[in-house]
């Protein structure tokens, strides 16, 4: 290859981006042209630069990751991304994908692994780290819970998995950068979507769903 992958480092911890940053330098085939901590601004870059590549976290504040992937795939269906993210249950894996991701890593792999899944995304493969899209063995509540969260908008989903990390109305309103009307309507809808009367259920299915704290 010729010229260098061009791509954008997507977080919210500089720490995280300095570390990505150190080891894509040892690879003299990429380079980081831009960085954001935030999805709206990872949009502004991704339309300004063009890069090849998208490195994302999803776990940031304002409009989170998986929809600024859907934002980012409704401006540019060929746009590749990758995430690299701590969550390794299948609702984010397979949330991220269905919005447009191309791969997914978690944060505790190997440092390789990292360099392997660009160069895969680059020669036109998806990449999902091994074992992360096992099978398993839910009882039947669970799968009723898990099918009706795959039918959530994005913004729900993120309301719901914030509000199982004891965040109020008020707080998500303001990570989200929504009036606290509009979160507490979206509370409301999930709370019956769930059929869950209380914070502590909804808590109780996200873990059954494998929605953790993180």
């Amino acid at each position: 290859m010729t010229e260098k992958i061009r791509l954008i480092l997507v977080d919210d911890h500089a720490i995280v981006r300095a570390g990505f940053k150190m080891l894509l330098a040892t690879s003299d085939t990429i380079e980081v042209i831009a960085e954001a901590e935030r999805g709206e601004t990872a949009i502004q870059l991704y339309q300004e630069l063009k890069p090849d590549l998208l490195i994302m976290d999803l776990s940031m504040p304002g409009l989170g990751g998986l929809e600024t992937i859907h934002r980012i795939m409704q401006r540019d269906s060929e746009a590749c991304i990758l995430v690299f993210s701590v969550h390794h249950e299948s609702v984010y894996i397979n949330r991220a994908l269905t919005a447009g991701a191309k791969g997914y890593i978690t944060k505790n792999s190997a440092p390789e692994l990292l360099l392997e899944a660009i160069n895969s995304l680059m020669q036109g493969e998806n990449y999902v780290e091994k074992g992360l899209l096992k099978t398993t063995h839910l009882v039947k509540t669970t799968q009723n819970y898990q099918s009706i969260i795959d039918q959530f908008s994005q913004r729900e989903f993120d309301i719901f998995r914030l509000l199982t990390q004891d965040m109020t109305v008020h707080k998500i309103a303001d990570e989200l950068c929504l009036g606290y009307k509009t979160v507490a309507n979206y509370v409301t809808q999930i709370k019956k979507k769930l059929s869950a009367d209380s914070l502590i259920e909804l808590v109780r299915i996200a873990e059954a769903c494998g929605i953790n704290k993180t």
